[in-house]
């Protein structure tokens, strides 16, 4: 008989410890929530009826405004205004899909996915109405449909979206965890998806952000139908092979990474939170991952066959941008966040210039050689904005400033201005679950010099027609050498932008992407439910919306 290891033996009592655990906390998580449940289904029918009721008004003084601004549009009692009632109150909204998204504010390639997928469903299901539940408190309905629209360049129906301000955002906010932040912030989930549910529950629970431990409570206590569209796994064997290696990273600090006691404890943390994820992973009824690798990773940790939606692009707003004449620009686009490689980025830069000084740009003269890192992307809180200073000192500490420009919280119209200007477009991020920038690169005409992992190693930066169409990096020293090979390339550069163009038009476009989350969110969105009972029909409430039947008898009353 072998003697097992301290390691291995702590490891197996660490994992009987915690799997007992979990039975106890699931079913006291169970009992507490059933109990509390009734909180929930009380107010039920009121908060519904509250959302259906604004939304409905809203959408009258719309119709009234309309009205009042042309004369034309007025109708008499005998051209079919009797017939335009009666179909407006069949086909008034009853369904509600909710879409837990605490940050739909941000700007980023997830929001162009919530974004889009609301206009969408908008378009294809006028009898639902989608409800996003969001931290963003600063800001009012109306602020956040506009910065959508010059944003996205997405219009939506005001009427058919509704907003619930969550106050408890702070809970998945990764700057309060900093030490064990994975479970962290899924406790914190838990409380705001709780939250969310006590404010409004939802026909349709849609996560857009990753926020896994909060679908029980959608499931079980909320009665919903979980979908999940997975933009990056909370973990992977990535993660789980990096600390095993002791590689250091934004997901693994130094002094784990050299302390062989510290790495063994974090493997059995990262091994227990996979198999807590695996179980929670469970109570969805629908998963969307938006690449291959995401793909890979959740359907190896949850144990099922998810469905690969590609991210919207919207391709069509940078396709006819001219290939030629383009600047000595090299944009990045990408939030401030810290995992997104800016760092890199710089290094990359400074390794450019010091090996062709003749790209510098000096301070007070023009240098028609000298090549421009115009960093383009979005802050959503202090510790962005801090990380911006980082970033800036970091250029001044590495002797670039004259070289890099930072361009905050852009509009739509501001980011494709720098995409028809410049001539290549960077991203750095480690494992990047897709990358949306660096298709609207390839869209724009750019030639792609991206990380050479992930999405785009994947999925976005792949031969078409045999033929390459963009260049994949990992050092400081790769990413100048695939710039520089760019820059040098002058014209004959033509042919591999044009191919990253067509490639990124047949894949990504906001079209395909359309087809496919219809594919998925068909049988949920169309009035059919699927329980663990079998399938029914969603019926609308008897004489249609609320507000409608009381506006109809108002009408009656009055005459």
């Amino acid at each position: 008989m072998v003697a097992t290891t301290w390691p291995e033996q702590a490891i197996k009592w660490f994992s009987i410890t915690f799997i007992g655990l979990s039975v106890t906390v699931l079913l006291s998580y169970t009992v507490f929530m059933s109990y509390f449940n009734s909180k929930i289904t009380d107010g039920f029918m009121k908060n519904r009826d509250r959302v259906f009721e604004e939304l409905y008004q809203e959408k009258k003084k719309k119709n009234k405004f309309t009205t009042a601004e042309g004369s034309s549009s007025k109708v008499t009692e005998g051209d079919g205004s009797k017939e335009k009632g009666e179909d407006e109150e069949k086909n008034a909204p009853y369904l509600i899909a909710g879409f837990f998204h605490p940050y739909c504010n941000a700007g980023g390639g997830g929001e162009r996915v919530l974004w889009t997928a609301i206009r969408d469903i908008q378009q294809k299901y006028p009898h639902v109405v989608s409800v996003v539940y969001t931290g963003d408190t600063d800001v009012s309905k109306e602020d956040i449909l506009e910065r959508v629209r010059t944003r996205f360049n997405i219009e939506l129906d005001p009427s058919l979206v509704g907003f619930k301000f969550l106050k408890k955002r702070s809970w998945v906010e990764g700057a309060n965890w900093p030490r064990f932040t994975l479970i962290g912030q899924s406790i914190g989930s838990i409380v705001l998806g709780w939250e969310a549910l006590k404010c409004l529950v939802p026909d349709i629970w849609i996560d857009t952000m990753g926020y896994a431990f909060a679908y029980p409570a959608a499931r079980l206590f909320g009665g919903c139908q979980v979908v999940a569209y997975v933009h990056y796994p909370s973990i992977s064997s990535d993660m789980i092979g990096r600390v095993a290696s002791r590689e250091s990273g934004h997901n693994n600090a130094n002094e784990v990474a050299k302390s062989s006691f510290y790495t063994g404890l974090k493997l059995v943390y990262y091994r227990l939170f996979a198999l807590s994820y695996a179980l929670v992973g469970k109570f969805c009824h629908i998963v969307m991952a938006n690449s291959s690798w995401t793909k890979a990773h959740i359907d190896s940790l949850w144990g099922i066959n998810s469905t690969v939606v590609y991210p919207p692009c919207d391709t069509e707003a940078f396709k006819d941008f001219p290939l030629r004449d383009r600047e000595r620009i090299v944009v990045s686009v990408a939030q401030f966040r810290p995992e997104k490689g800016h760092a890199l980025q710089l290094d990359a830069m400074a390794q450019l210039l010091k090996d062709h000084p003749e790209y510098r740009q000096k301070a007070g003269s023009e240098n028609p050689n000298a090549v421009q890192l115009v960093m383009v992307g979005s802050a959503r809180d202090e510790s962005d904005d801090n990380r911006i200073k980082q970033l800036k000192e970091k250029a001044a500490q590495l002797g670039i400033s004259d070289n890099v420009t930072f361009v905050i919280n852009a509009t739509f119209s501001e980011l494709q201005a720098w995409l028809a200007r410049s001539k290549i477009g960077i991203h750095a991020m480690l494992d990047e679950h897709f990358g949306i920038g660096v298709v609207e690169y390839m869209a724009a005409g750019l030639v792609p010099v991206a990380h050479n992992s992930a999405g785009p190693k994947m999925d976005i930066v792949r031969p078409y027609n045999n033929e390459p169409t963009g260049y994949l990096a990992s050092t400081p020293q790769e990413f100048a050498d695939a710039i520089e090979k760019v820059l040098s390339a002058g014209d004959s550069s033509l042919d591999m932008q044009l191919r990253a163009r067509n490639s990124v038009q047949e894949r990504f476009s906001e079209k395909v992407f359309e087809e496919r989350l219809q594919k998925c969110l068909h049988e949920v969105l169309s009035r059919e439910a699927i329980t663990i009972y079998g399938r029914y029909m969603v019926d609308p409430p008897e004489g249609g919306w609320p507000s409608v039947v009381d506006d109809e008898k108002k009408n009656k009353k009055n005459k």
